[in-house]
């Protein structure tokens, strides 16, 4: 039972070294360091008084596991402010009253004044007890909680991004468990010490508990990312402005370039109304954009009349596991480049006159590739498209409407007896007759509809995402209008008319063996042999 505290001091410092050796080692990094380190030094006292049969050693001991655990319960109270942001509260008027109470309670450990804090039993200090001043460092350590308290649920009810809030809960985790077994302590080994045994290293857990929260809040969210982004040194060696904030605005690091300009100190709450001198729209734009949509890159150039500079001013966030930790703000001197410009103008005019020739080259070399990418998809004489682009677009189609059960429908149609119009008219009349019959299709077809030409007078139609009711509608549309259809021809006295057959294949129950092109085939096939001019319809 004696080593246990011992165990719990090589955990807590297993903990330390392991924060020491994976974070970048900066002034925060330093201030929790120390906080670690404190935590330390309550399991190890305690294992050191029962190395010892020396009164005076093990006094030593207990007085400085308690001065420990005095400073402890303060240094819990600034890293809570810390962690949670509220570095308003970092002022003298909240210090000092929390300070002082802990100081004057520390000092009366160190001196023991007529043994009012603890009192040997049977000569030594292993086992002891206490006395009214030990319940004053307990009052103490108590309103301290209470302050941690108040910091977390002055966090708690902000509007936060989720990485804070899971980073404030962890704290909030870890005071309640420290707060817990100190309860326990007290309780089971002060005042149910006459009636029960000893129980060691209560205390030394719920510190090993608090600190493992710590360790995990630090290490998954990455509270100290945000220093080691912008450290002062390479900020410092970087000619253009920067400055960088945290999630509330406040300021974290501000570099050499910018101080002359912008007289801001670290924590202070910057303002983006600071770094304008006038307004524009496009800055009151910049402006809008800044406060309302933190997440966006943003970026805008402006003539600074203050500092008489032309100045591009960019912000950006500043993202650490999917959630925006700050932001940086950086302005670069554009003067010197705008002066070049200037000079440079009168030169690519010229540059800008032959360019303006090539444009125009490039522009009709690439309208004449989309009208050969317009020819090797479209029929040149109906103007519909043609089969090699039916064959296409249907096998991206059907894989598609299998995988998310569209419903669709093929039309094949054939120009009944249309060797008899080539026979009695002419070609030209033959191929009069197909521009306006394709012409009378397109006006009952939709807009999601694919007219092709499949080959000769015939001609097929994919239909979309439509029902076997409505499918059959559209086709009798379809042979209606066409059918309707009054064709002049130049030379013939008389208007030529004809009609359709049509297959017509509606599809909803999706079976992968099937072959479309012959089943709508077929169906056509049917239509003809049962009189022209009609519709058979085929559908699963």
């Amino acid at each position: 039972m004696v080593w246990i505290d011992l165990i719990l001091f090589f955990i807590l410092f297993a903990l330390f070294v392991y924060i020491f050796v994976t974070v970048n080692i900066t002034k925060l990094h330093k201030v929790y360091l120390a906080f670690h380190f404190t935590m330390m030094i309550w399991p190890f006292c305690q294992f050191a008084i029962k190395t010892t049969d020396h009164p005076t050693y093990q006094l030593f001991y207990v007085k400085a596991a308690f001065v420990d655990s005095a400073l402890l319960s303060t240094g819990w109270i600034f890293f809570t402010i810390l962690l949670t942001g509220q570095t308003r509260l970092l002022h003298r008027k909240i210090i000092l009253p929390l300070s002082i109470p802990v100081i004057l309670t520390a000092a009366g450990i160190i001196i023991n004044p007529h043994s009012w804090f603890v009192q040997p039993v049977n000569g030594g200090y292993i086992q002891r007890t206490y006395g009214p001043l030990f319940w004053l460092f307990i009052a103490v350590v108590f309103i301290q909680v209470t302050a941690s308290l108040y910091v977390i649920s002055a966090a708690l009810v902000q509007d936060m991004t989720p990485r804070v809030r899971k980073q404030v809960m962890l704290v909030l985790k870890g005071l309640l468990s420290i707060t817990l077994f100190i309860l326990l302590d007290i309780l089971l080994n002060v005042v149910l010490d006459p009636y029960l045994p000893v129980i060691p290293g209560l205390t030394s857990l719920g510190i090993l508990l608090s600190a493992t929260f710590f360790v995990i809040s630090i290490n998954r969210d990455k509270v100290f990312d945000i220093v080691t982004i912008a450290h002062q040194d390479v900020m410092d060696t970087i000619g253009h402005g920067i400055l960088v904030l945290d999630e509330y605005d406040n300021v974290v690091e501000i570099n050499r370039s910018l101080h002359p300009h912008l007289h801001l100190k670290r924590g202070e709450r910057f303002s983006i109304h600071f770094i304008f001198s006038e307004l524009s729209p496009a800055i009151e734009t910049f402006i809008q954009t800044y406060c309302e949509h933190p997440l966006e890159r943003i970026e805008i150039e402006i003539f600074h009349s203050g500092i008489q500079r032309y100045l591009n001013i960019q912000s950006a966030p500043i993202i650490i596991s999917e959630s925006q930790v700050g932001r940086i703000i950086t302005f670069q001197d554009m003067t010197e480049l705008k002066q070049l410009i200037h000079e440079t103008n009168h030169q690519n005019m010229a540059l800008q006159e032959r360019n303006h020739s090539l444009i125009e080259i490039q522009q009709e070399l690439f309208e004449k590739n989309r009208q050969l990418q317009q020819m090797a998809l479209t029929d040149s004489l109906t103007g519909c498209y043609n089969r090699h682009y039916l064959t296409q677009h249907l096998e991206d189609e059907m894989g598609r409407n299998r995988k998310e059960h569209i419903p669709f429908a093929l039309i094949l149609l054939d120009i009944d007896f249309f060797k008899s119009v080539n026979d009695t008219y002419g070609h030209l009349a033959g191929d009069e007759v197909l521009c306006h019959t394709v012409e009378a299709l397109k006006e009952e077809l939709r807009p999601s509809d694919v007219l092709a030409r499949y080959g000769g007078e015939e001609f097929m139609v994919y239909l979309p995402d439509i029902a076997h009711s409505e499918a059959q509608r559209v086709a009798e549309r379809v042979k209606a209008r066409v059918e309707m259809n009054q064709i002049r021809i130049a030379n013939v006295a008389e208007p030529v008319s004809v009609t359709v057959s049509m297959g017509l294949l509606s599809i909803s129950s999706f079976s992968p063996g099937n072959n479309l092109f012959e089943e709508v085939d077929q169906a056509l096939y049917q239509a003809k042999n049962k009189g022209r001019n009609r519709i058979v319809h085929i559908a699963y």
